[in-house]
C-alpha cells in the first residue's frame, strides 16, 4: 500500500504555512520595490523549517517530515515571487503610464494568470519538455539543504562548506549560484550561457556597440524561442510507440507529450479568456477595431504562454530566467503591431505576470520530487505534487491579500520596482522601421543555434538567456566552474559526480542566503 504525503491543510501545517507565507509577502515586495531583485525564499524556509523542527515541543514535532517541511519552503516561495513578481510588478506599470483606475482590473487579470502558471507548470512537470531529472538549480539546493539537515555526517558538512564558500564568494562579489549551477547543468548549454553573458559585456569594447540599445537579445530570444516552440510542437506531435518517440522520450518522465499537448492548448485557450475579460474590464476593448481587439487577445495569450515556456527552459537549465526581459520582448513586439499605449501596458502587466511562478514552482517540484525518493513511489510522487499545487496556491492567495491592502501605500510613497520604470520609457518612446529591422536581422543566429543545439540542450534559449543579463564576472564565473569540473571529472571519474553535487547545492544556498541578507540589509 503507498504512503500518505502529508497534507499541508493539517491544522498545524496550514497555519505555519500561512505565517511563512505572510513573510514571504513581505520580503518579496519590500526588497522588489528597494532593491530590484527577488530572493530565493524557498532556502530560507527551508532553514526556518529545519529550526521549528528541532524545537522541542509536540506540536511542532512533525515537522521533523522532510515532506512537511518541503510544503513549507513551497508556500513561502509562491508567496515571495507571486506577489511581488506577478502581481506588484504589473500594477504599478498601469500606475506610472497614467491609468490608476487600471490598477485594479490588472490585478485581477494578474492573479488568474498566476494561478494558470502554476496550474500549467504542475501538469507539464516531468514531461519530455521538463523532466523531473533535469537541473532545476534552486530545487536541488533546497533539497539538499533539508536533506543534510535531517541525515548529518559527511553530506551536511560538505553542505556546510560549500555553503560557506558560497556565501563569502557572493559576498565577494562571486555569483557562486552560477559556479553551483555549472558543476550539475548540461555543459553545452552552460557554455552558451557563459558565452552569452561574456558577449553582452564586453561588446561595446570589442565591436564599439551596446547589445541592449541596438535590441540585439531581444532579437536573438525571438529567433530561439520560436525554434524552440517548433522543436515543442515536433515532440507532441509524434505518436506514441513509434521509433522516432522512443528514440527521443526521456527515460523516467511521467507526462506524456500528448498530455503535454493538451496542457499547453489547455492553457492558451485559458490565457485567451483572460485576456479578453481583462481587455472589456479595463475599457481598452473601445480603443481598438474588432479586428485589432482579436489581434490583441490572441497575441496576449501567445505571449504569456510563450513567456512562460522560455522563462522556464531557462530556469531548468541555468538557474537564471530572464523573466523581465521576456516581457519586454512581447511589449516591442506589441508596439510594432501597432497596438495603443493602454493595451501596451496592459500586455506587458499580462506578460510579466507569468514565467517567475512557473520557473519557481518548478524548483519547488524539483525539491519534492529528490526528497520524495526520484520518483519511486508513483502515487506518493503525484500525491506530494499535488500538495505542493495547493501549497503554492496558498501562497499566492496570501501575497495577493497582502498586495491588495498595501499597494496604494507603496506606489503613492514611489515604490515601485524598477523595471516598471523601463516598460513605462518603452511605451513612451514608440516603435520605429529600425527596432524591426534589428529583431529581424538578429533573430536569424537565434534560430539557427536554437536548431544546432537541438530541444535538449536549448543553446538558442540560453545564448539569449546571457545576452539579456550584464554580468561579465557571472560569465567568467561559469566558464572557471565548467572547468574545473572537467578536471574533477577527469580526475575521479563518476565518483565525483554525487559530491560535486552536494557541494554545488552548498555554492547555491550559500549564495542564496548572502544575497537574500545584503539586500535586505540595503533595503533596511
Amino acid at each position: 500500500m503507498s504512503r500518505r504525503h502529508p497534507s499541508i491543510f493539517e491544522p498545524a501545517t496550514l497555519v505555519f504555512g500561512l505565517a511563512l507565507a505572510v513573510l514571504g509577502s513581505i520580503i518579496g515586495i519590500q526588497l522588489l520595490t528597494r532593491v530590484g531583485i527577488t530572493p530565493n525564499s524557498s532556502v530560507i524556509a527551508a532553514i526556518l523549517a529545519l529550526t521549528v523542527a528541532r524545537i522541542p515541543l509536540a506540536v511542532l514535532r512533525p515537522f521533523a517530515s522532510l515532506e512537511r517541511q518541503n510544503l513549507m519552503q513551497t508556500v513561502i516561495s509562491g508567496a515571495t515571487f507571486g506577489g511581488a513578481n506577478a502581481l506588484l510588478l504589473p500594477m504599478g506599470i498601469l500606475w506610472l503610464v497614467g491609468k490608476p483606475e487600471l490598477v485594479l482590473p490588472m490585478f485581477a487579470g494578474a492573479l488568474v494568470a498566476l494561478a494558470l502558471d502554476a496550474v500549467i507548470l504542475y501538469r507539464v512537470f516531468d514531461s519530455p519538455a521538463y523532466p523531473a531529472a533535469a537541473l532545476w538549480p534552486s530545487g536541488v539546493a533546497t533539497a539538499e539543504v533539508l536533506i543534510a539537515g535531517d541525515q548529518g555526517g559527511r553530506r551536511a558538512g560538505l553542505l556546510t562548506a560549500g555553503a560557506v564558500a558560497g556565501g563569502v564568494g557572493q559576498f565577494l562579489g562571486i555569483p557562486m549560484d552560477i559556479f553551483g549551477v555549472c558543476w550539475i547543468g548540461n555543459v553545452w548549454a552552460l557554455t552558451m550561457f557563459a558565452l552569452g553573458l561574456l558577449a553582452r559585456a564586453y561588446a561595446p569594447d570589442v565591436v564599439g556597440m551596446e547589445l541592449g540599445e541596438r535590441f540585439v537579445p531581444h532579437g536573438v530570444m525571438i529567433g530561439a524561442g520560436l525554434v524552440a516552440l517548433v522543436q515543442m510542437g515536433m515532440m507532441v506531435g509524434r505518436r506514441r510507440g513509434s521509433a522516432e518517440a522512443a528514440a527521443s522520450a526521456r527515460p523516467g518522465t511521467t507526462v506524456s507529450p500528448e498530455a503535454f499537448g493538451r496542457a499547453l492548448g489547455g492553457g492558451f485557450f485559458a490565457f485567451m479568456g483572460v485576456a479578453t475579460l481583462l481587455a472589456v474590464v479595463s475599457g481598452v476593448a473601445g480603443e481598438m477595431p474588432l479586428g485589432q481587439l482579436a489581434l490583441f487577445v490572441c497575441f496576449a495569450a501567445v505571449a504569456a504562454l510563450v513567456s512562460e515556456l522560455i522563462v522556464g527552459v531557462s530556469a531548468m537549465h541555468a538557474g537564471w530566467f530572464p523573466a523581465f526581459a521576456t516581457a519586454l520582448i512581447f511589449l516591442v513586439l506589441g508596439m510594432l503591431l501597432g497596438f495603443p499605449s493602454t493595451p501596451l501596458a496592459l500586455l506587458a502587466g499580462f506578460t510579466a505576470a507569468t514565467g517567475p511562478a512557473f520557473a519557481d514552482m518548478g524548483y519547488d517540484l524539483k525539491a519534492g520530487w529528490i526528497l520524495r525518493g526520484r520518483g519511486a513511489d508513483p502515487a506518493y510522487e503525484a500525491e506530494g505534487r499535488r500538495q505542493q499545487l495547493y501549497a503554492e496556491l496558498l501562497g499566492f492567495a496570501v501575497a495577493a491579500v497582502f498586495v491588495l491592502v498595501v499597494h496604494t501605500r507603496y506606489f503613492a510613497a514611489d515604490l515601485l520596482p524598477p523595471v516598471d520604470r523601463v516598460y513605462a520609457a518603452t511605451i513612451a518612446a514608440g516603435a520605429s522601421p529600425e527596432l524591426a529591422w534589428s529583431l529581424l536581422v538578429w533573430a536569424v543566429p537565434g534560430a539557427l543555434i536554437q536548431m544546432v543545439g537541438g530541444s535538449s540542450r536549448q543553446l538558442g534559449i540560453l545564448f539569449a538567456t546571457g545576452l539579456l543579463i550584464v554580468s561579465a564576472s557571472a560569465g567568467w564565473t561559469a566558464l572557471v566552474a565548467l572547468a574545473a569540473r572537467g578536471v574533477l571529472l577527469r580526475r575521479f571519474g563518476k565518483e565525483a559526480e554525487a559530491p560535486m553535487y552536494v557541494a554545488a547545492g552548498g555554492f547555491i544556498a550559500g549564495s542564496a542566503l548572502t544575497g537574500f541578507g545584503t539586500a535586505a540589509w540595503r533595503a533596511r
